[in-house]
Order: C-alpha cells, then sequence, then structure tokens
C-alpha cells in the first residue's frame, strides 16, 4: 500500500511539472493533457517494458489515468497561484525523480535484478518522463546538461542498498532513499554544483 501511494505522489508530482512546462509553450488543453501523460507515465512504461510487464501498470490500474487527469485539472485551474511559488517546476520535478527512483528499484528487486541493474532501472524510471516531456516541448532536457540530476537517482539508489543492510523497516527505506535524491537536487541547484564539462568555452574538448 505504502509503494503504490509513492507512485501515485510522484504520478501527480511529474504529471504538474509536465502541466507547467506545456502552459509555458502556451499549447493548446489537449496538448497540455498529453505533454501531462507522457511525463508522468513515460519512465514507468520504460521500466515496466524493461522487465517484461505486460500490459504496462497503468494500464492496469486506471487510477494512475484518473490521478493524471485530475492533475492535469488542478494544475491548469490552479496556475496562477503556482506561477507565484517561485521554481515551482523544479519543486515537482525534484518531488518526482525522487519518489520514481525509489518506485523503479523496488520494482527491479521484485524482478530478482542485480542492484547495479535496478539502480540504472530506477534512474531510467525518475529521469525518462521528463526527457519525454522536453523533448516534444522543444526543450534540451535537463538528464543531458551539466546539472545534477540522474546523478542524483544514482546516489539515492546506491544509499538505499546501503540502507537495506541496517533497516529492517522498508517504508522508511524508501523515504530516506528518496529524500537523498530530492535534498541531492536541491542542495546542487541551491549552491550551483554541476558536472565538469568535456568542453572550453572555446566549443573544443579538453583533451585538444
Amino acid at each position: 500500500m505504502f509503494f503504490q501511494t509513492l507512485d501515485i505522489l510522484g504520478t501527480i508530482a511529474f504529471a504538474i511539472s509536465g502541466v507547467l512546462v506545456a502552459m509555458n509553450k502556451r499549447m493548446d488543453p489537449f496538448g497540455v493533457l498529453i505533454i501531462a501523460f507522457v511525463t508522468a507515465v513515460g519512465g514507468g512504461t520504460l521500466r515496466d517494458v524493461m522487465v517484461g510487464v505486460e500490459p504496462v501498470s497503468w494500464m492496469q490500474n486506471m487510477t494512475f489515468v484518473y490521478v493524471i487527469i485530475g492533475s492535469a485539472v488542478f494544475a491548469v485551474v490552479f496556475r496562477n497561484f503556482l506561477k507565484h511559488l517561485r521554481r515551482s517546476l523544479f519543486l515537482f520535478d525534484t518531488i518526482g525523480i525522487g519518489l520514481y527512483t525509489v518506485v523503479g528499484i523496488e520494482t527491479g528487486l521484485v524482478a530478482n535484478l542485480h542492484p547495479i541493474i535496478c539502480i540504472a532501472l530506477g534512474t531510467m524510471t525518475a529521469c525518462f518522463g521528463g526527457v519525454l516531456r522536453d523533448i516534444l516541448c522543444n526543450e534540451i532536457p535537463v538528464i543531458f546538461r551539466k546539472e545534477v540530476y540522474a546523478t542524483a537517482c544514482i546516489i539515492g539508489g546506491l544509499t538505499y542498498f546501503i540502507l537495506r543492510r541496517f533497516l529492517e523497516d522498508q517504508n522508511y527505506l524508501f523515504i530516506v532513499a528518496g529524500l537523498v535524491v530530492i535534498i541531492i537536487r536541491l542542495l546542487a541547484v541551491r549552491f550551483k554544483i554541476s558536472l565538469p564539462s568535456l568542453y572550453r568555452t572555446d566549443g573544443q574538448t579538453k583533451d585538444n
């Protein structure tokens, strides 16, 4: 039950982030809804396809469809309020990757996958919906920039497996690992921490 709650909360966060991007691009209501769906279920769909879940989870459970539609309507109705929240898109996106990282890892464990594969699966679950959202909205995906994004998911995944040896309560394990992702992402943006670039300011590689 707790695991499904995390999945739903992640769906809400990503759906709202998708709506905010779509409205910034001045899309019509249909476009806004499509971007909300793609952002919310893109990572989960890739995850389920890779572990062989047929049909994918959101197609088996209409709760996710209703949640996405409800979140999209909420974001549209209260768009003026959300605009007043500083970095609201960043906030919902960060919450989404934290929650979906844990969901992806747990799905991998249920499928009896190696911990490294589980971390990769959690990272893809968290990031792929945002990649699709940005591509469809003609933006360079955050994961392909210097920002600490996928790195936060990987560290959260490592934390999950380290603490798994010490925490018996799985719910606390989910919460701590998800918070690690969120906190790392927040701190990276707050203190402008980014990954090193392979290029100099003149556009050539540093080896040249």
